[in-house]
């Protein structure tokens, strides 16, 4: 039955942290994220989340871009579904895209409006997405501990520890001595069953990432995360991979569906990471996630947001199946952690999925709502 949107919510927010989140390429000195909600005519209604981490001032355009470029496309309009909307929304605003050059920020916005939609459509069925997308999905998912600072490797592995993870991902890519030299420190603490991998963040040309192979080639890290930028040439990738004893992984910085096909087929990959909340929403990513599997690659979702992202990436592994690990960020975060997605549990290694309907979320956390920066809800 067509779906039919009557209402458009969405939300900007902004938390102050004392400790600024630093990649190889730039600071953030805030947790922002956006949230969306639409409703159709009988009420039912279904959360999602856009990416807004990147640039500083992302999380409100993309907010106002919802209200302001995509209402007219979205109210008072008929869809069959989530994967209808997805490829009317992609085909509809090619060209208001392509003329402010923003082919990210519009992506973003239609990856949460599909996560959204998948929500409604999965309460309508009255079901939790992960099996309204698969009948075999498992509900629960294993995760890794994320966003984890070289610097701070040794005590921020020991509070991740503590929290229950056995996987760990430190971000590298600032000073190649002082970065190994720490890596190392950090796989000779790890214990028996511990895993870590290493994530550069574009930060590196060849020789810098053939350089650092060669400095950590005998550490049994379990992935390189984006060692390259991700629009560098092929040759580049292969020759690392050739080079590489640990698995190259990549994937938030590719869209599409044929962006993902390609990057599979290049065999440079062994653990690939679509990012829910950046491009595709389930539409986009859970085909992916199924070609990456019957690739025999690894599915990994990439994601370091809010509460409805983290649950939806976690719905989306689950569906997906196989042997991924869901990213958990490490650093303080309250716009995540007030949707309090462990359900209590004391431990994060593994994310337990709720029975309810969609996304077990039915609205925004009070205790956020300070947080909110920008507004928009417009209804027929």
């Amino acid at each position: 039955m067509p779906i039919t949107l009557k209402r458009i919510s969405v939300s900007a927010c902004r938390v102050p942290i004392t400790l600024p989140v630093a990649t190889s390429f730039g600071v953030m000195h805030n947790r922002p994220a956006v949230f969306i909600r639409i409703e159709d005519g009988d009420g039912a209604f279904g959360w999602g989340e856009i990416f807004a981490n990147w640039p500083a001032a992302g999380a409100e355009h993309r907010a106002r871009l919802v209200i302001e470029d995509f209402a007219d496309l979205l109210l008072d309009q008929s869809f069959e579904g989530a994967p209808d909307l997805f490829t009317r929304l992609t085909d509809r605003t090619h060209i208001r895209a392509l003329q402010c050059g923003e082919w990210g920020p519009f992506r973003q916005v239609i990856a949460g409006l599909d996560t959204a939609m998948t929500d409604l459509q999965a309460r309508r069925a009255g079901l939790p997405v992960a099996r309204f997308l698969s009948s075999e999905a498992q509900m629960a998912v294993p995760c890794y501990a994320s966003g984890i600072a070289i610097a701070q490797a040794a005590d921020q592995i020991a509070a991740s520890r503590a929290s229950g993870f056995a996987a760990f991902k430190v971000k590298v890519g600032f000073d190649m001595e002082r970065d190994t030299n720490l890596l190392a420190r950090a796989v000779d603490g790890l214990t028996p069953g511990e895993t870590l991998c290493a994530d550069a963040n574009q930060a590196w040309a060849l020789p810098d990432a053939e350089r650092f192979l060669a400095i950590c080639a005998e550490l049994p890290l379990g992935w390189l995360e984006e060692p390259l930028p991700a629009d560098a040439p092929l040759s580049h990738w292969r020759a690392l991979a050739d080079q590489s004893p640990f698995p190259l992984a990549g994937g938030e910085n590719i869209t599409g569906t044929g962006g993902f096909a390609d990057a599979i087929a290049t065999g440079v990959f062994g653990v690939v990471q679509p990012d829910i909340a950046k491009w595709g929403g389930f539409s986009g990513c859970l085909p992916v996630a199924r070609a990456i599997r019957d690739a025999g690659l690894r599915f990994c979702p990439h994601f370091l947001g809010g509460g409805i992202g983290l649950v939806a990436s976690a719905h989306l592994l689950a569906a997906a199946g196989g042997d991924g690990l869901l990213e958990v960020d490490v650093n303080p975060n309250p716009l995540r952690d007030a949707f309090d997605p462990w359900g209590g549990a004391a431990t994060r290694d593994m994310l337990g999925l709720s029975d309810a309907p969609g996304l077990g979320i039915s609205e925004l956390p009070e205790e956020i709502t300070r947080y909110i920066t920008y507004s928009g809800d417009l209804h027929m």
